[in-house]
């Protein structure tokens, strides 16, 4: 019986009251609510606009097409990060080129970036690992030389900073061209499920619009407010990629809630570097003096040679749920069939199916490290008894 889970949504009756609240308005497909979540929203990162989308997955797919990202083309990133940072590359039918991580925060490499573009590169994917903001203030003047669009996966890190000329900026400002974010219940801020693409663009914003909305030339709330009839258009092929009123009311109250949860969250992650810190071998993650994470995930790497499975066996064996190290995409098996290349093209790297000398030390953080139980309501009694059932398990 797991006694501390993994992760555990910060929801009470607040958001029961809000979604009561639309659900008796009669009005609970994309309207309103989804239009002041997105106000607020782009208040709180300091965006110029923000489009709610169905799920970080679809913002990231919305973005890499707003930028015209197509076949033939090649989008730089990272395979070490959910699949679904490789995935949004391939809806679009262009190619992900690999380039590999820190080995510690697991954050994209600026300084393999230059050698991965190509005359056919559209785009740069970065990806905020866990929460943990990448090192912008290296990649994007690489970018900028080069006059390549960024687009930033910030699935994990909202409420997270960085710092930019001496300020302490929110991660979705944006600092790329767009920014996206998840809304899963793992995250910091919950909606079930759901998205927000930010941008400093009002034409990549009106594209957003249009894409997450079949294309669709107006809104349902502009036809359904309207004195006169009006016969919409579909002027581009787009996708029903919209978020819902429901869920727009519960991420207004997560909204307000999150300053106060990533307080919470630093200083659980404060505890669990002392707690950690005292077991030998085992490595803890590295807040860069220019970042401040929201810890959305915490992540520990075990001592050289540790059989990851059997750790993680004994851990939920004493109740402890955990996770394996963030994944790589080309190692699954869908990417046997996929395309994709690292910096030296095209088997010429001499790497075996599923592995690349190139990406080693992404695929030595999904080998070599967990995600242990971070949560808003974490107890510092459950914090020790996951530090001491890791410890146990390496004793063991």
């Amino acid at each position: 019986m797991i006694s501390v889970p993994l992760a555990r949504p910060a929801l009470d009756h607040a958001e029961v009251e809000e979604v009561r609240r639309v659900i008796l308005s009669g009005w609970v497909t994309q309207g309103p609510e989804v239009e002041a979540f997105e106000a607020e929203f782009a208040r709180f990162v300091g965006a110029p606009h923000a489009c709610a989308v169905s799920s970080c997955t679809t913002a990231l797919h919305v973005a890499l097409a707003a930028l015209g990202v197509g076949r033939s083309d090649e989008v730089v990133t990272v395979s070490h990060s959910f699949i679904a940072t490789a995935n949004a590359v391939r809806y679009t039918g262009a190619t992900p080129v690999f380039v590999d991580v820190d080995p510690v925060n697991g954050n994209i490499l600026p300084g393999a970036i230059e050698a991965a573009i190509t005359p056919l590169t559209r785009a740069i994917l970065v990806v905020h690992q866990l929460g943990m903001p990448c090192d912008l203030n290296a990649i994007l003047p690489i970018a900028a030389a080069k006059g390549i669009p960024v687009v930033e996966d910030a699935a994990c890190a909202i409420g997270s900073e960085i710092e930019v000329g001496g300020e302490w900026q929110r991660i979705g400002r944006p600092h790329g061209d767009i920014c996206c974010f998840s809304f899963h219940p793992r995250k910091l801020l919950t909606t079930g499920d759901g998205g927000m693409l930010t941008t400093d663009s009002p034409e990549l914003d009106r594209k957003f619009r249009l894409l997450r909305h079949h294309g669709m030339s107006v809104s349902d709330r502009e036809r359904h407010g309207a004195r006169e009839v009006v016969f919409e258009e579909y002027a581009v092929l787009g996708y029903n990629y919209r978020l819902t009123d429901v869920q727009a009311a519960i991420g207004r109250v997560q909204l307000r809630k999150l300053p106060e949860i990533v307080a919470k969250r630093r200083a659980l992650a404060a505890r669990y570097h002392d707690l950690f810190g005292r077991i030998r071998e085992v490595g803890v993650p590295e807040e860069p003096r220019w970042a401040r994470s929201n810890w959305q995930t915490y992540t520990v790497r075990l001592p050289s040679g540790t059989d990851q499975r059997r750790i993680m066996q004994r851990m939920l064996d004493a109740g402890i749920a955990t996770r394996r190290g963030v994944m790589c995409a080309h190692r699954e098996p869908a990417y046997r069939s996929e395309p994709w290349r690292c910096a030296e093209g095209p088997g010429r790297c001499g790497c075996a199916p599923g592995s690349c000398r190139l990406l080693a030390n992404g695929e030595r953080l999904q080998d070599g490290s967990i995600a242990v139980p971070m949560f808003h309501s974490m107890s510092e009694a459950e914090q020790r008894a996951v530090a001491a059932a890791l410890e146990a398990s390496l004793n063991d």
